[in-house]
């Protein structure tokens, strides 16, 4: 799925904070940001491995979000909201394409790494890839509930997400073809540094 969705989520899931403990709400929001975007950090140093943890992460927001009811303040409240969204985006990536430069030709069955099975999960590919139609309807599904919070900023926060991801879904495809030629550039003795799927594509193999 898109950053842009996983974003739009971890905020959505400030939503419950923000009717029962308002006070909390704007951190939460920003938890659920920062949450939702932090496992795609390892975009280029083990994408979908280094930082993605679809078993621990979720396992650890259980005592944070035990810690959040028992005693909630900014901290405890924030804390549960970030685990939670960034667990929420390593089990979602499962259900999307698999980990190559073009997704929806289903030439990989590298979903997420979990840690905790020491293997790659297979892509169930509900969402056929990330920039597809589909994941675009999940980030508008959830970002009309954030804009109807009220709140200025969630809302530009979340108009800026979604315009982003509309347009990335246009140009999906193309970026696709754009990456890879790029990516035929690079000089040879610094390809250890680009990501595995780069490597892969047609035009790198062909130096």
């Amino acid at each position: 799925m898109m950053a842009t969705t996983h974003v739009l989520w971890g905020m959505a899931l400030a939503l419950p904070v923000l009717a029962t403990a308002p006070e909390f709400a704007p951190a939460s929001f920003a938890a659920g940001l920062v949450g939702g975007l932090l496992p795609d950090l390892d975009l280029y140093a083990g994408h979908r491995k280094t930082l993605h943890y679809p078993i621990y992460a979720s396992l650890a927001t259980a005592p944070a979000l035990a810690l959040a009811l028992a005693a909630p303040s900014t901290l405890t409240v924030g804390l549960a909201v970030a685990l939670a969204a960034s667990a929420l985006h390593a089990a979602a990536d499962v259900l999307g394409g698999g980990l190559e430069l073009r997704p929806w030709q289903e030439g990989s069955e590298r979903a997420v790494y979990s840690h905790y099975h020491g293997r790659w999960i297979r892509p169930r590919r509900l969402v056929r890839y990330d920039g597809a139609p589909e994941d675009l309807a999940l980030a508008a599904v959830v970002a009309a509930p954030l804009v109807g919070t009220g709140d200025g900023t969630v809302t530009a926060v979340t108009v800026a997400f979604l315009s982003v991801s509309a347009v990335y879904v246009l140009l999906r495809k193309p970026l696709a073809t754009l990456a890879e030629r790029l990516a035929g550039l690079v000089p040879q003795p610094l390809s250890p540094y680009l990501p595995e799927r780069y490597r892969e594509s047609g035009a790198y193999s062909r130096q």
